[in-house]
């Protein structure tokens, strides 16, 4: 590129170094920012800097000086703070739905949206071994998919797999055809809610699925569909086991009640059951997950109503404490 071209590039050139080089804490003296300019064949004089930058400011990247010796021009505000970026760092490491592989890459362009000293200090907090991660690579291009049907008003058909005790997929018989009607994010994992004409709305695994194809024909709903609450589902759906939902009357100790308002959600109604306990009524999916849920707490929550759910609890533990023997 000749000389003169890359002149008309002053201004992005010198954005991009502040961006990707300063901070509050490492400023830019004037001579360095005319140094980098100079290797990338461009002329540059102090007070062009300043007018500069002023057009930087005026434009909307702030752009702040520090005295002093050690001072200089740095990049003051950016769309991410860097404790923020942690967050979102801790995010992809968590996710069971990313492979190890796709949760470095998102890391790496997220450490690009901070300075080169911010992303150091990304790095350094950055532990892939150990976690628990997904081996399916399309699990990305499936959310991708997925939303593109519920955009068209498409239903899906797509293979499902189980893993074995031999640690191999086991792909169910059959592809199975479904009417998606949101992805839902829960337990560190992406499912798809769906209509199928065999099971009603129920839910599968995002990266237990593959092979996924739009069939161009118009979605199903129900009365029942119409009327589908993706917050309440989570709620009631515990782990995402589904059994049959119903509603249910608990009691818990009053230490209790941050746990049950985390679970269910600062709209229920907790009433004092006595100077030391209370009592709730959900609506839930009653499934060995939120019996184990609630049998976690020991002889500090029950199921007090319908006997239907406490014959249910207590056939659970009993199973249990058998098991032991």
């Amino acid at each position: 590129m000749a000389k003169s071209e890359n002149q008309k590039l002053k201004l992005l050139y010198l954005r991009d170094y502040l961006r990707q080089n300063t901070d509050e804490k490492h400023p830019a003296k004037v001579t360095a920012l005319v140094d980098y300019l100079a290797s990338r064949g461009i002329r540059a004089e102090r007070k062009s800097i300043y007018d500069d930058i002023s057009m930087l400011n005026e434009y909307g990247t702030e752009v702040l000086y520090r005295r002093g010796s050690n001072g200089g021009y740095y990049v003051a505000q950016r769309d991410f703070e860097l404790s923020e970026l942690k967050l979102l760092v801790d995010a992809v490491l968590s996710s069971r739905f990313l492979t190890a592989g796709q949760s470095s890459a998102l890391i790496k362009k997220l450490a690009a949206l901070s300075s080169t000293h911010e992303a150091e200090l990304l790095r350094r907090q950055i532990v892939l071994s150990g976690r628990l991660k997904t081996e399916n690579d399309t699990s990305i291009s499936n959310i991708d998919t997925l939303y593109e049907a519920i955009d068209r008003d498409s239903q899906v058909v797509f293979r499902y797999f189980d893993w074995g005790v031999d640690l191999k997929k086991h792909f169910r018989r059959g592809r199975c055809t479904a009417s998606p009607y949101a992805l839902l994010w829960d337990n560190e994992n992406y499912y798809l809610i769906a209509y199928t004409g065999k099971h009603g709305i129920t839910h599968y695994r995002v990266d237990k699925m593959e092979e996924i194809f739009l069939t161009g024909q118009k979605r199903v709903f129900t009365e029942e569909s119409r009327k589908f609450d993706p917050a309440a589902y989570s709620r009631e759906v515990f782990g995402m086991y589904r059994g049959k939902t119903q509603q249910v009357k608990l009691r818990f100790e009053n230490a209790l009640a941050g746990v049950v308002v985390d679970r269910f959600g600062r709209d229920v109604l907790l009433i004092p059951d006595g100077d030391e306990h209370f009592t709730l009524t959900v609506r839930v999916s009653l499934s060995p997950n939120f019996l184990g849920w609630l049998a976690g707490f020991g002889g500090r929550a029950s199921v007090v109503f319908p006997q239907s759910a406490v014959d249910a609890y207590a056939s659970q533990l009993k199973e249990a404490l058998a098991a032991l023997t």
